[in-house]
C-alpha cells in the first residue's frame, strides 16, 4: 500500500513533505485516529503524552521506564502496547515509548514498526510504500 509524503502546514512545501501515515491506535475501549512519522533512524516507536491520555492510560499507574536516546534523551518513557490498523491490513501490536511530552511527533521506528512491515521510500515520487514484513 502506497501513501503519499504530507506537509502539516499551509506555510510548508514539498521539500517540507515527509513520510506520515494515517492510522488508529486502540487498547482496551479507547480509540484514537492519528498520523505518525515512518522513520528508519528511531531506533523505538515514540507516542506523544497527549495521544497516550486518550487511549485512556495514566501516567501514575505505569511502573516501568524507558531511556530514550537522542533528541528525546531527557525525556521520561514508559511502555504502552496498543492495536493499530492501517488500511485494511490486519490490525497489529506495536509497542510505543510513551513519553511526557506532547512536543514531539507520534514516531514509528525500528522496534516494532519496521519489524512490522516492510518500507521503501520513494523520496523524489514523494511517496512510500508499506507491506506487512514475510514471516
Amino acid at each position: 500500500m502506497r501513501f503519499p509524503y504530507t506537509v502539516t502546514g499551509p506555510t510548508q512545501t514539498e521539500f517540507d513533505s515527509l513520510p506520515r501515515l494515517p492510522l488508529t491506535l486502540q487498547l482496551d475501549r479507547h480509540r484514537v485516529e492519528a498520523v505518525g512519522l515512518v522513520d528508519s533512524g528511531a531506533t523505538v516507536n515514540v507516542l506523544p503524552y497527549d495521544v497516550g491520555l486518550q487511549l485512556g492510560e495514566s501516567w501514575e499507574d505505569q511502573k516501568a521506564t524507558i531511556k530514550l536516546a537522542g533528541n528525546l534523551g531527557g525525556f521520561a518513557a514508559q511502555p504502552i502496547f496498543a492495536m493499530a490498523t492501517i488500511g485494511d491490513f490486519t490490525p497489529i501490536r506495536l509497542v510505543f515509548a510513551w513519553t511526557r511530552n506532547n512536543n514531539v511527533p507520534l514516531i514509528l521506528g525500528q522496534m516494532n514498526f519496521f519489524m512490522e512491515f516492510e518500507v521503501c521510500f520513494f523520496r523524489k515520487q514523494r511517496e512510500f510504500e508499506i507491506k506487512p514484513a514475510s514471516t
